[in-house]
Formats: C-alpha cells, sequence, structure tokens
C-alpha cells in the first residue's frame, strides 16, 4: 500500500468513528428528549388546588380541607390537611404522601415523596422547608387501601 492509499484510508476511518459517534449522541439526545418528556407528563396527573380553606373533592366519598401554619416564606411552615367523609365527619383511614420542590429546579430542593403525620386531631401534617424565593409546589397523593384515589398540587409563590 502506497503512502497515498494509507492517508485515504486512515481519513476515512476517523470520518467513520465521527460518524458513528453523531449518532450515538443523536440516539442518546433523543432518549433523553423523550424520558423528559415522560417525566414532565406526570405532573399533569397532579390535580392543582384551589386556595387554603376550600373544599377539595376526592372522588364521590370524601372532600379535604387544607391550610398552612403560617404564609408560606423562606423557612419552615407546616401544612395541615383535614379529611372529610360525604356526610361532613372527619375520616383518618387514608394515607397521604407528599412530595415538595421547585418546578421550575426539578431534584434540586424536590424531598422525595414523604408520608404525612397524623397528630393526635387526626389532621395530616406535612413539614414544607422553603430554602429560597421562587415557584414552589407540593403534590400529593391520597390512599385508601395501598391504592391512590387521589392526585393533587399546591402551588405558591415565595
Amino acid at each position: 500500500m502506497n503512502k497515498k492509499n494509507s492517508v485515504s484510508l486512515t481519513i476515512q476511518q476517523h470520518i467513520s468513528s465521527k460518524s458513528i459517534f453523531s449518532m450515538v449522541a443523536m440516539l442518546l439526545i433523543c432518549g433523553m428528549l423523550i424520558f423528559t418528556k415522560t417525566a414532565f407528563s406526570q405532573d399533569d396527573k397532579f390535580e392543582p388546588l384551589g386556595g387554603e380553606g376550600k373544599k377539595c373533592k376526592i372522588g364521590q366519598d370524601y372532600y379535604f380541607e387544607y391550610s398552612f401554619d403560617k404564609t408560606p416564606q423562606l423557612g419552615t411552615v407546616i401544612l395541615k390537611i383535614q379529611i372529610f367523609d360525604k356526610n361532613g365527619n372527619r375520616d383518618t383511614s387514608l394515607k397521604i404522601t407528599g412530595d415538595t420542590g421547585m418546578p421550575t429546579m426539578r431534584g434540586h430542593h424536590d424531598t422525595g415523596m414523604v408520608d404525612f403525620q397524623q397528630n393526635k386531631k387526626g389532621d395530616y401534617l406535612l413539614p414544607v422547608n422553603i430554602v429560597m424565593p421562587g415557584a414552589w409546589d407540593i403534590r400529593m397523593i391520597f390512599s385508601k387501601d395501598g391504592k391512590p384515589i387521589y392526585k393533587g398540587s399546591i402551588n405558591f409563590e415565595v
């Protein structure tokens, strides 16, 4: 093989490895975009809730009301939820898990799903640690007998 053919073969191998690298990179980017779209579409399944003290329906059998111990601000605030059956009687048979974070910075300040704790009165409580100003949300899943029956989110600005 002469020197000219050797250089030509080396250039072709270099171009081929660049093409393969480009294709792999494009596949990874496409995969990440699909994953991101799927992850964000899950947010749509959490029903945005109205303001504090309003009745929020959970199907036909329950409703709940929520409030904060103080206006959300930097530091820790406590979210309190009271659940009632369709007749207006307090109910403590549901389980609530919640995730707090900043929707514009998913993954940076999120708590991950944690269980609400019940106090002696049967109120469901969740401490919310607000570490910086901006848009925040609390995504909640209400479960009965281990099965999710409602997903809702509280959105607020600090």
